[in-house]
């Protein structure tokens, strides 16, 4: 029986493996896709870059990354037992049994090992376990970058450079024999800091002072400085090279000594299982239900305000984009909630496409088409809509107010929100959710030391507090926090646990979560409650037909479970300039009124009726005219009409220096009902604006790296990745004069036009397969096996083994044909 000889580099290793498996690399590592490597050799390349290998380290979860530092300070290759001491250490006794977190690691460590295989970050057998030397570099200790295990260089790379002389003193303190040349020193000065016997006696008669010094350096960082003339402790440690200096003021402990005063542990705590997500409270599921569809329909009708408070045209663009701190303040006031969550409710409704800018020349916000659609959805699809948009968003309303790396303000709907790592956040807190019994409401320190544990390096930190404050904390923590506080604002959550209609939009899809959104979500109300206050009240939600036409003829004076709309002169006129008779009036209000219409209301509406367009405002600059000389006698004589300008033209007609705008507010200050006139004299007819966006597509989340290839891409990648390995690997026949390629082994083949020709036509003839070079239109250049089938015209039609596809070529583009050597012999 043969041996399979071990792979001796990380393109061997890959090239051993499985399609499966070279398809799970690309698939945990997309950027090695860009584009599709010609073979494994370019794979590899690609795959040892510090780019793709920090990348990788990124998606590592902390055990994995704990396995990865272990390695890098292991010898290379390191044996499986030598790897898994490091993390358990070898302070066990005679026969006694590991301990938890001993057997927990047992345990982990082959799954962390096949991570990082997967990632291509570790290859070769477990007697020869080599970690990418770029991950070894970048997770190795040096000077300028300390590694999280907090141990130092070994005893070698400390001493380089120390002279002869010194390294024997060394040699003499700890009891050494001398030795011939600095290399069996140093070699002599390990072997005893790897001895556990001969060390716990070295450490035995080291004054208690010493010991001290070294447990400070112990677990890291291992470096500390000394003066020219050190402490006897720090002196005696120096002398049997405990302490090793880097420079004339900073000394450090060699690894070695390290490794053995901790026992033989790379880290102090190891971590080889995820920190369970711990119950902050248990509520019944029906009431978490409830309460998270009661917050979903506030989301739904703060969004429908937000709405109509820009239906006629919203704020100006900032220069720089997004909107205004003042216009923010603005409708944080009108929707009566804080600037933050003011700031959450714009960004949803822009990121679901439901806002955008006008693209006009005095560009301004408005809804867009899809709005109007969006509003004759159910309630419950409306709440889908949202919630969906949210979970692929990846502009963070967390970051408004903050500032960029600039030092410039961060502004909603600004250009710089857009943080790639936001779905992939909130859809891992929503999966530890789902994990949660029913009900139950998840501990915020315990839920973010586990996405700690997942990804330590993600967002750049690796801190490990448990504050759920956002200050100072890495950006996937703060995205967390942000995710716990928008879930519950949207209904996604109700008091802190997921609710049930939210756990099907995650498992399930838009419908399942909309079935079981609809029955908790009240029915629209078809009438309201009319009092003799002047005000009607909404017992909950209304029809919208009902709610845009009493939102014109009242003003809301107070929201919650009902809401209070009062009827007021202006808001009666607002009414009338819409077009609306009295008799409209009040027949809507009979039709849509479970109690009486009260008489103080209907003497308003009739009040305001009869002195309703009985002014006529109309453009001179402007004019009032009106029937009645008597009531332009009076606008004459009032002193607050002063500023206006006013000089009569005719007995029924005066003439006004200001605007038709400015003239009709002004005497509607003053008390009257004036009504705006077309050139033509008819009045004109104001109803609420209804501007509208051109067409708009909603903003397209920023992805984060490449995207996740699918099947199909994967399958065709590896194919052209094993056939141009082939191509790559293919021997080449020899001839009487050398090989064939007519250049060092790696190179396009180079042969005349002619005996290309002749060599292909041969191919064809006989069916054989051989090796072209090929330059394409770009100039790009490479190697193929090909089969050809036919050569005429110029062109040669044939299967390529590299594309797995018959393709045509142009006989001036083929560099060269070599043979290949029959059944891999040359």
């Amino acid at each position: 029986m043969g041996t399979t000889t071990p792979p001796r580099t990380l393109a061997e290793a890959l090239r051993a493996r499985g399609d499966e498996s070279l398809a799970g690399l690309l698939r945990a590592r997309p950027d090695l896709l860009n584009p599709v490597p010609n073979d494994i050799t370019q794979l590899a390349t690609r795959a040892g870059t510090r780019a793709s290998v920090v990348r990788a380290l990124e998606h590592l979860d902390r055990f994995a990354l704990q396995t990865a530092e272990a390695l890098a300070v292991a010898p290379d290759p390191a044996p499986y037992d030598t790897l898994l001491s490091l993390l358990t250490g070898d302070g066990l006794d005679d026969g006694e049994q590991r301990d938890d977190v001993g057997t927990a690691i047992t345990a982990a460590l082959p799954g962390a090992l096949a991570t990082l295989r997967e990632q291509a970050l570790v290859w070769g057998e477990d007697d020869r376990l080599r970690l990418v030397r770029t991950a070894r570099e970048l997770l190795a200790p040096s000077p300028q970058h300390h590694s999280p295990t907090g141990l130092g260089p070994t005893v070698t790379e400390a001493t380089a450079g120390m002279s002869p002389g010194r390294l024997q003193e060394i040699l003499a303190a700890t009891g050494l024999p001398a030795t011939h040349d600095p290399v069996s020193a140093v070699a002599a000065l390990s072997a005893l800091f790897t001895d556990r016997t001969r060390m716990a006696e070295l450490l035995d008669t080291a004054p208690v002072e010493a010991l001290s010094v070294l447990d400070r350096l112990v677990w890291g960082p291992p470096y500390g400085e000394v003066t020219p003339n050190p402490t006897p402790p720090v002196k005696w440690l120096r002398d049997r090279g405990l302490l090793l200096p880097v420079s004339t003021r900073t000394v450090v402990l060699p690894r070695e000594a390290a490794l053995h005063l901790r026992a033989g542990r790379a880290h102090r705590t190891p971590e080889p299982v995820p920190p369970v997500v711990a119950a902050a409270a248990e509520r019944d599921p029906q009431a978490v239900d409830r309460a998270a569809a009661g917050q979903a329909f506030t989301a739904l009708s703060t969004i429908e305000e937000l709405l109509k408070l820009w239906n006629g045209g919203g704020p100006a663009i900032l220069r720089a984009g997004g909107l205004s701190v003042r216009e923010l303040k603005r409708a944080a006031t009108a929707l009566d909630v804080t600037e933050p969550i003011a700031a959450f409710w714009i960004e949803l409704a822009y990121g679901a496409g439901l806002l955008a800018s006008d693209g006009e020349t005095d560009e301004r916000y408005a809804p867009t088409p899809a709005s109007d659609e969006w509003l004759d959805l159910s309630a419950e699809d409306r709440w889908t809509h949202l919630a969906t948009a949210w979970l692929a968003a990846t502009r963070t309303p967390g970051l408004v107010g903050g500032q960029d790396a600039k030092g410039r303000a961060l502004s909603a709907l600004g250009p710089e929100l857009d943080r790639s790592a936001a779905p992939d956040v909130r859809r891992r807190v929503l999966s530890l959710f789902t994990e949660l019994p029913p009900g139950t409401a998840p501990d915020a320190e315990s839920l973010l030391r586990r996405l700690r544990w997942e990804r330590p390096l993600r967002g750049g930190a690796t801190t490990s507090t448990t504050s759920t404050s956002t200050e100072g904390a890495d950006l996937r923590s703060r995205l967390a926090l942000w995710t716990l506080n928008e879930a519950e604002l949207l209904g996604i959550t109700g008091r802190g646990a997921l609710s049930a209609q939210a756990r099907a939009l995650l498992e399930e899809g838009e419908e399942a979560g909309a079935a079981l959104l609809a029955p908790l979500i009240p029915d629209p109300l078809d009438h309201v409650l009319l009092q003799a206050d002047l005000t009607a009240v909404a017992p909950g939600p209304l029809e919208r037909p009902l709610a845009e036409t009493l939102s014109v003829l009242a003003d809301v004076e107070s929201k919650g479970g009902a809401t209070v709309y009062r009827f007021t002169p202006g808001s009666v006129r607002r009414a009338l300039d819409a077009g609306q008779a009295a008799a409209d009036l009040h027949a809507f209000l009979a039709a849509h009124s479970r109690t009486p219409v009260p008489q103080p209301l209907s003497y308003l509406i009739d009040d305001v009726a009869r002195r309703h367009g009985h002014l006529r405002i109309g453009a001179a600059l402007a004019y009032v005219r009106c029937d009645d000389e008597a009531v332009l006698n009076e606008i004459l004589a009032d002193r607050r009409s002063a500023g206006l300008r006013l000089r009569r033209l005719a007995p029924t007609v005066l003439a006004s220096q200001s605007d038709p705008g400015s003239l009709l507010e002004a005497l509607r200050d003053m008390g009257y009902a004036p009504a705006a006139e077309s050139a033509e004299g008819d009045v004109l007819i104001t109803r609420a604006g209804a501007r509208r966006t051109p067409p708009r597509t909603p903003p397209v989340p920023v992805p984060e790296g490449p995207p996740t290839p699918d099947d199909t891409l994967l399958g065709a990648a590896v194919r052209a990745i094993r056939a141009g390995d082939t191509a790559a690997t293919a021997v080449r026949r020899e001839t009487p004069e050398g090989p064939s390629t007519g250049g060092p082994s790696g190179t396009l083949p180079r042969t005349t036009p002619a005996e290309t020709l002749a060599t292909v036509q041969a191919a064809a003839m006989t069916g054989s397969t051989v090796w072209i070079g090929y330059v394409n239109a770009d100039g790009a250049a490479s190697q193929r096996v090909i089969a050809p089938v036919r050569v005429e015209g110029g062109f040669v039609t044939a299967y390529d083994h590299t594309a797995d596809e018959v393709r045509t070529y142009p006989l001036h583009r083929i560099t060269g044909v070599a043979e290949l050597a029959e059944d891999g012999k040359g």
